[in-house]
């Protein structure tokens, strides 16, 4: 009983902050209009596309476009939820209320891991079935050969992004320093490894570069990578799970502050 009371008080805390909701609305928006956008370009410019280009053409992923843009509102959704709490102070409280640490924040992670799922996987759905109408003839279809695993696979991509940046949070506490990491890895770090012949190994097993293979239907000319979609998704689990773990033993060993 004591665990449900404080479920219902982390999911009062996560209604009550306007920035959380408004990051969740803005993942949303911008997952599926551009999405939207780039699928509606894509249908105009398929048929000046190189032949090899047209073949290897995958309609599902392109209504994914937003999803680069999407994630990072989550990123910023998972950081607010842990380290609002530390930044006002209010994590005195809430330590007091609930002594038990692991409780509190298994508790936490819970309603906002079950909040950005729910949303991750209305904004993935909404995002094909609209993509797919702007592409027209080109369209994929939710019953044709991995695309369902594509869109679930991208509703819990967005999922699991938010779910690693609370990890990282728990870790760092401070808003600003864990939105100033995890901002640069995904978006800077992670590109450039990935797109370095040199670096190109070790970048396929970054948490977002495994994960995403999990919205892709139609393999990339020349892809040797050894995985496939739900072997990228296990990895970026892997991330996930070390994330959280490390988050909840310094969350044990350190002071509230």
């Amino acid at each position: 009983m004591a665990a449900v009371r404080v479920l219902r008080s982390e999911w009062t805390k996560i209604r009550s902050v306007a920035s959380t909701v408004w990051t969740l609305s803005v993942a949303v928006v911008v997952t599926v209009a551009v999405g939207v956008l780039i699928s509606a370009l894509s249908r105009n410019e398929f048929e000046s596309l190189p032949i090899g280009d047209r073949l290897s053409f995958d309609p599902t992923f392109v209504s994914f476009a937003g999803m680069a843009l999407g994630q990072l509102a989550m990123i910023v959704f998972g950081v607010l939820v842990v380290s609002n709490e530390y930044s006002t102070g209010m994590i005195r409280v809430s330590l007091a209320a609930v002594p038990r640490r692991g409780t509190f924040l298994f508790c936490k992670i819970a309603v906002a891991g079950a909040l950005a799922l729910a949303v991750a996987m209305a904004t993935s759905f909404a995002a094909f079935f609209l993509g797919q109408a702007m592409l027209g003839p080109y369209r994929a279809r939710i019953g044709d050969p991995g695309v369902l695993r594509a869109v679930i696979g991208g509703g819990l991509y967005m999922t699991l992004i938010a779910l690693f940046s609370m990890g990282v949070a728990a870790m760092l506490r401070s808003p600003m320093l864990s939105l100033g990491i995890l901002m640069p890895f995904f978006f800077l770090i992670s590109t450039i490894l990935g797109s370095v012949d040199a670096t190109k190994k070790v970048g396929r097993f970054l948490p977002d570069q495994a994960g995403s293979r999990i919205m892709q239907v139609v393999p990339e000319t020349g892809d040797d990578t050894p995985y496939g979609p739900w072997g990228g998704l296990g990895i970026m689990v892997l991330w996930v799970i070390a994330a959280l773990v490390l988050g909840y033993l310094l969350l044990e060993r350190r002071d509230a502050q």
